[in-house]
Parts: C-alpha cells; sequence; structure tokens
C-alpha cells in the first residue's frame, strides 16, 4: 500500500510511529491535548486544515502530500454510503477538468 492509498487518519499514526514519536509531540504542536489529537488519529473528528502544515512539518512530508490526502479523506467520508460512488467521482472528475480547460 503506497502513502496516497492510506487513509489520512492511517497515515498520520502510521508515520508519526515510523518516526519514533509519541502523539504528545504532534498534539504540543497544535496546540490540542492528547486524547484530542488521538480522535483525529483514529478518525473519529475532522482534522482542522490549518494544523496540516505544522503536523507535516513534524512528520517530515509535504505540505501539498497532506493536505491532498486531508482532501481526499474529506470525500471519501462524504460519498462513501452513496449507492453510485464511482459515477458520482467521475462527475465530480469531468467537472474539474472541464474547468481547468476553461
Amino acid at each position: 500500500m503506497t502513502i496516497l492509498q492510506m487513509r489520512f487518519c492511517e497515515f498520520l499514526r502510521h508515520r508519526r510511529e515510523s518516526l519514533g514519536l509519541a502523539q504528545k509531540v504532534i498534539a504540543e504542536a497544535i496546540s490540542v491535548d492528547v486524547p484530542m489529537y488521538s480522535r483525529y488519529e483514529r478518525g473519529q473528528r475532522p482534522l482542522k486544515e490549518e494544523y496540516i502544515p505544522l503536523i507535516a512539518s513534524k512528520l517530515k512530508v509535504s505540505c501539498s502530500t497532506l493536505r491532498q490526502m486531508w482532501i481526499a479523506d474529506k470525500i471519501f467520508n462524504f460519498v462513501s454510503g452513496e449507492e453510485n460512488v464511482k459515477q458520482i467521482l467521475n462527475i465530480v472528475a469531468d467537472n474539474i477538468i472541464d474547468s481547468i480547460n476553461e
């Protein structure tokens, strides 16, 4: 599994653990308590966008990559229960491509 195939919350935990960092290190960087940060890693609470650069720095990943994963996870959470997810995402992708080409 590549980084971009992981869910955002899974990546946060995996990367932090691979660097040998305690949750407390990340929690302090974004000024939240450890239980709150733990909820982010378990996918129980949505992470605020403003935290992405701070977390990216601590996890030694690019802010751009972490933000892409965060956005992808938001989209996943929004459409995951829909019947025609593939068709919905294809429509969105087509609309984005059309708007870029205008």
